[in-house]
């Protein structure tokens, strides 16, 4: 257990970062987590169970409202919704839960740690309900369902799901003269960022290092982060090079900002809303804020998708719900209860609507409700677009420590300009290989 543990909290990284949106801890909304018995009279006193999520703000929000209206369209089943910080710390806590015995019955797993508890053990296969229920499964957007399974079992119902975006000052971008829809390649990409820069007041990008959108660039420069029988670290090659490449090249020009601090993500989120950049990679989950913010700043907000290089590609992130193994029945009923409204129709077309996440269903794509929206706020839409590009990420035991050393090596070729792209990524792909082996 120790192992996994270690696994989890050291190498989870940047899982936590863009995929998600705030940390900030939601405030409490009424009875959305209040746990009550049955009504006075002897009434059958009603089956509690915890649900654990991450991130505050719109998405906290959203969380504590869809617990509150399900504990109200029943009387069999109270959950107790708990804000747990970010997904690797929810992670971290769920591994210690279990261990002692008190795990959630229901939590959020980022979607590239579903093989690391699966295979520990730690989360339930929910094959057996979805047939129970004959749930369809076809209505799941098929881009989102490749971090669901593991060794042909289901181990999670994708949730509040996601892809980076390219975000557009469109204010900044007309008054320079450029499309305000935005760059579609690499080479558009560099050339905005280049018109956009204003020495000493702002730079035309800030993007921190996120593993995240390296492989976004790693898939659209055609390559991908893992070889398919899991042996070798494939981003060691010119499609993992060209990417470092490109980002230093922005950098040492001056067009772009590269933070490497802790705080990387808030402090390119920051200068984006103080207009200090033009143009920000965050993910779907951010749209709401990001709109209030740039209504809050004055400026025109405009999402795109991520530029093209020799082709589109985006890794999806966000979470699953998954079901806590080895229940008792009773608990294990109402919890697949709870995932199961939780990831239907209408809920998944009330939490897009309220944060901006990807609806999951298609057939809440394609419901009046999100027509309506999509034809008001036309930037909600937009990841949705972005689907036929999508790719699942890597699932593999030892990739969050895999992901932690690219970050590093990036970084470090970020901060000491001796070392090359093509240093950096042979001895990333070098400590990846040997992870891969063991």
């Amino acid at each position: 257990m120790k192992k996994l543990l270690t696994i989890v909290t050291a190498g989870s990284l940047a899982l936590s970062m863009t995929a998600c949106g705030s940390e900030t801890a939601p405030a409490a909304i009424g009875s959305a987590s209040a746990g009550q018995d049955g009504a006075a009279g002897g009434a059958k006193k009603k089956i509690e169970i915890n649900y654990w999520y991450s991130w505050g703000d719109k998405i906290g929000e959203n969380n504590e409202n869809l617990v509150k209206q399900f504990n109200e369209s029943q009387d069999e089943i109270v959950v107790k919704a708990h804000y747990q910080g970010t997904y690797d710390e929810q992670h971290a806590k769920a591994q210690a839960a279990f261990a002692a015995g008190n795990a959630p019955e229901v939590w959020q797993n980022e979607i590239a740690s579903i093989g690391v508890f699966a295979k520990a053990g730690m989360t339930e296969d929910l094959t057996p309900f979805v047939q129970k229920d004959q749930v369809d499964m076809k209505d799941f957007v098929p881009g989102l369902m490749g971090n669901s399974y593991v060794d042909g079992k289901l181990y999670g119902l994708p949730y509040l799901r996601s892809t980076p975006l390219l975000y557009l000052n469109k204010t900044l971008l007309q008054q320079a003269g450029l499309d305000p829809n935005g760059p579609k390649n690499w080479q558009e990409l560099e050339e905005y960022a280049r018109k956009l820069t204003v020495p000493g007041q702002r730079v035309g990008m800030t993007m921190p290092i996120d593993i995240w959108f390296y492989e976004a660039m790693v898939a659209q420069s055609g390559g991908k982060m893992i070889s398919d029988d899991g042996k070798k670290a494939e981003f060691n090659s010119p499609a993992g090079i060209e990417s470092v490449k490109f980002m230093l090249k922005m950098k040492e020009e001056g067009i772009m900002k590269i933070p490497t601090a802790d705080d990387a993500g808030t402090q390119a989120k920051t200068d984006f809303q103080n207009q200090r950049s033009a143009m920000l990679f965050s993910s779907t989950a951010d749209l709401t804020k990001l709109m209030q913010v740039a209504k809050d700043s004055g400026f025109e907000l405009g999402a795109s998708l991520m530029p093209a290089n020799k082709s589109f590609g985006v890794p999806t992130g966000g979470c699953n719900l998954v079901m806590s193994a080895k229940l008792p029945k009773e608990k294990q009923e109402a919890a697949w209860k709870f995932i199961n409204w939780m990831t239907s129709k209408q809920q998944t077309i009330y939490a897009s609507s309220y944060t901006g996440y990807l609806p999951s269903r298609i057939s809440a794509v394609d419901s009046e409700e999100m027509k309506k929206l999509y034809a008001e706020k036309p930037l909600f839409k937009v990841a949705v677009d972005q689907l036929q590009h999508a790719r699942p990420r890597p699932m593999l035991k030892p990739y969050p420590e895999i992901a932690k050393i690219i970050k590093d090596q990036i970084a470090l070729s970020v901060v000491d300009s001796s070392v090359t792209a093509e240093q950096t990524i042979a001895e990333a792909g070098e400590k990846a290989d040997k992870l891969l082996n063991k």
